[in-house]
């Protein structure tokens, strides 16, 4: 068997074990290693050590902790519930007016968690009973909550765009800036929607009461003074510290975690069992991130030493692509991949395959970076693994089936995919930003961020020797 042979069978063992259930970080490590010591004998071991060392000591990974901490402790401060109340009367005029209270709950506070299940669980509990009471059609309430919730991927300051940054070597300050206008969009025409469908179908999203609706205009001030205002204000001062070049994305992480508990303790939900239970859910999210990525640098460096990237690389010089199909098939390829795996899987694991062919077609990792994560909105959407479809199921009323959840979720992927193709026909919306703040690639804040040429590792680091 030849070694690029060899390296396509350890991918597709790798694909065979996970949908067999087996722990995904441990079977990357466990596949790297076998087929590693069959190509390398005795170095895959230092490669393991070294790999594993120069993870651990990632400069731009410090911020991954601190913004899932910040995330568990607003989580747990009951910001969500005052959230919800406010900007359900300010928008009690509004047609849909539940539907678009949800989703900007959602995406306020995906954005300052960035953990889908977390958002998509609390919002199952606090906004689908309203809805349903209210006379809601189940699909649509359902697809709000799933949807909106997963805008935490795509909206700084996002986890899974420090990841790809860490992965592809790009800046995450870069990110955030490029980012920031798509998810805005994708958010925007989510509330669009839920307009406008309450407006040409009032039957499926019925006005609330007038009682409901005729709230003071100063006690409506006042709610979203003291619910949406400090967390909105700590989201912006966070991301702008950011973007603005005040502070690098740990810096600013930790500054929103001593900001999250400041709040807990404003809002006097602050205990030592909360702060225990944030710290100990922190460790163990971190843990997997970490250990995920030292797994991914085992398996791509053996997969690229045993020839396997080569052979990935020809196959796709070998197709009559431009640009544009690259592109679709590349999206297409990464849809296909979030029914069976997690998002953190996808960036780490596969998204290094396609890094060394974006010079090849002309595409900025950047751009690429943020249409990923446009993208795996629909991991959590799309039957017949929509994680975000189980996570409502498990919180929703017994008589909300799956089916409705799916079949709620399918025209916000619909306006996904919409967005996908508005941001490739106007790239300014992903590169008007960085290039306003900061001029150019080489302008942005400079972090070091001690990560892995795309594709890889480079083989020199361990003194491999040649394939035999």
């Amino acid at each position: 068997m030849s070694d690029g042979v060899l390296g396509l069978t350890q991918l597709f063992l790798f694909l065979f074990f996970i949908m067999l259930g087996f722990p995904i970080a441990f079977t990357l490590m466990a596949m790297g290693l076998f087929f590693g010591y069959l190509g390398m004998q005795e170095r895959i071991f230092d490669l393991l050590v070294q790999r594993t060392y120069a993870i651990m000591a990632n400069d731009v990974l410090i911020s991954v902790p601190l913004f899932v901490f910040m995330g568990y402790i607003i989580e747990r401060a009951n910001i969500l519930d005052r959230l919800f109340r406010s900007l359900q009367m300010a928008s009690g005029n509004i047609p849909g007016s539940l539907a678009v209270a949800t989703l900007a709950t959602c995406a306020l506070f995906a954005t300052a968690t960035g953990i889908v299940g977390a958002v998509v669980t609390l919002m199952g509990l606090l906004a689908l009973p309203p809805m349903l009471r209210a006379g809601y059609d189940v699909k649509l309430a359902t697809g709000v909550i799933a949807a909106g919730g997963c805008l935490g991927i795509l909206i700084p300051p996002s986890i899974m765009l420090i990841l790809f940054g860490a992965t592809a070597g790009v800046s995450v300050v870069q990110l955030y800036a490029a980012a920031f206008i798509p998810g805005v969009m994708l958010a925007g025409l989510y509330v669009l929607y839920a307009v406008g469908i309450a407006i040409v179908k009032p039957g499926v999203a019925p006005r609330l009461p007038p009682e409901e609706v005729a709230v003071p205009f100063t006690t409506i001030l006042r709610s979203l003074m003291s619910s949406f205002l400090p967390l909105a204000l700590l989201i912006a001062l966070v991301l702008g510290c950011i973007l603005l070049g005040l502070a690098t994305p740990s810096e600013a992480a930790a500054m929103g975690s001593l900001g999250a508990i400041i709040l807990a303790v404003i809002y006097r939900s602050f205990t030592w069992g909360k702060l225990k239970e944030s710290v100990f859910l922190t460790a163990r999210t971190s843990a997997m991130v970490c250990w995920l990525f030292v797994g991914s640098a085992i398996f791509s460096s053996v997969f690229g030493y045993l020839g396997g990237q080569a052979l990935v690389e020809e196959f796709f010089k070998s197709l009559p692509l431009n640009q544009f199909t690259f592109m679709v098939l590349a999206q297409l390829l990464i849809f296909i991949l979030g029914w069976p795996l997690e998002w953190t899987e996808i960036i780490v694991i596969f998204v290094p395959i396609f890094l060394p062919l974006l010079d090849d077609f002309g595409v900025d990792p950047l751009f690429f970076g943020v249409m990923i994560a446009l993208n795996l909105q629909t991991s959590f959407l799309s039957p017949p693994v929509a994680m975000a479809a189980f996570y409502l199921k498990g919180v929703a009323p017994k008589h909300v089936r799956l089916e409705q959840i799916f079949a709620g979720c399918m025209p916000f992927i619909y306006i996904v995919v919409i967005c996908m193709i508005s941001v490739y026909v106007f790239p300014g919306l992903v590169t008007w930003l960085p290039e306003q703040l900061y001029g150019g690639a080489g302008d942005a804040p400079t972090i070091n961020m001690e990560a892995p040429p795309p594709g890889g590792f480079a083989e020199e680091e361990i003194a491999l020797p040649p394939a035999q």
